[in-house]
């Protein structure tokens, strides 16, 4: 197969996004929009007349050129309209320009890179068919996510999908996100933007939970693309992690969406808390592959903590 690396600048985008609506395994990630508002700079390694492609995305930090996964952005990795390999996913890591000196990327769960080759680690993501009825949905859901929806009921919760995405935003800073200290301020506005982005293309809808004094207390922010809802980002304060307002909120999204062919991508996760939580749906587990690539020179890459070090660049 012939791959080429093409700068950003002479990406032919048309081509790139007519490859990433076909391929097999497109995503939302992979739209050529989409990186361009995730990543700052990103090339590209593309097969043939962009039949396959790979986003490279990169950053230059202390004269280290490296990959890294944008914000975001849970899968990327090699697309194609065609049957992907393993040799053929071996190819294009293999092609990843010798001037990238190490990343450490998400690839997607059709990319199945040989581990006695690679460095390779699994990723848990939780996936949720919604092409039956609602009430078929909902039978398969685990006891206490029926008794969080009851509770809900109860207290009163309502739901809407007329909130604004910065008002979610700020629901999750002035919560969970008081332990996130990688997330700055840039790093928010860029991820408004692009909901907007998203809402104007019709690709976004945000859910809003509510007390019964009409304060918002959960909100979820969810993309669709390649006949799935992406379960982008979500936020909940003390009061909903007691009335079992995130429940009731994704409940209320199965009802809307149920008897589509469409799939609810939980988007995760590899925490035991998370994970019983989505399963507590009735989602199953898909699991995707994150790789990582030193090339840095000897003595330097056997430095203690390098890889912690990156991470803090990055």
């Amino acid at each position: 197969m012939n791959i080429r690396h093409i700068e950003h600048h002479r990406i032919d985008m048309a081509a790139w996004d007519n490859c990433i609506s076909k391929a097999v395994n497109g995503n939302v990630y992979a739209w050529s929009w989409y990186l361009d508002m995730m990543s700052s700079d990103w090339d590209a390694l593309v097969g043939g007349d962009y039949e396959t492609v790979f986003p490279l995305t990169f950053r230059v930090k202390a004269g280290i050129h490296y990959l890294y996964q944008p914000f975001f952005s849970q899968q990327l990795g090699i697309f194609s309209v065609n049957p992907l390999t393993p040799e053929i996913i071996g190819i294009f890591l293999d092609a990843i320009p010798r001037k990238f000196n190490f990343a450490e990327i998400n690839l997607n769960a059709f990319n199945k890179p040989d581990p006695l080759k690679f460095k390779v680690s699994l990723n848990l993501n939780h996936e949720l068919d919604l092409i039956e009825p609602y009430l078929e949905i909902k039978n398969k859901y685990k006891e206490n996510i029926k008794r969080n929806i009851s509770k809900a009921g109860k207290k009163g919760i309502s739901v809407s999908t007329n909130v604004k995405p910065e008002d979610i935003i700020s629901l999750f800073r002035d919560n969970r996100g008081k332990d996130f200290n990688h997330l700055n301020e840039f790093d928010y506005r860029r991820l408004q933007r692009l909901i907007y982005q998203c809402i104007s293309q019709s690709k976004a809808i945000c859910y809003g939970a509510y007390s019964s004094g009409n304060s918002l207390c959960a909100g979820a922010i969810l993309l669709f693309s390649h006949r799935k809802a992406i379960f982008l980002f979500s936020a909940t304060n003390d009061e909903a992690r007691g009335n079992g307002a995130m429940s009731f909120l994704i409940d209320r999204f199965i009802q809307d969406s149920s008897g589509n062919h469409i799939t609810l991508d939980f988007e995760g996760s590899n925490d035991k808390n998370l994970a019983r939580f989505y399963r507590g749906f009735g989602a199953t587990v898909i699991t995707y592959p994150s790789v990582m690539i030193n090339r840095l020179p000897w003595p330097v890459n056997l430095l203690p903590g390098l890889k912690k070090k990156l991470k803090k660049l990055i």
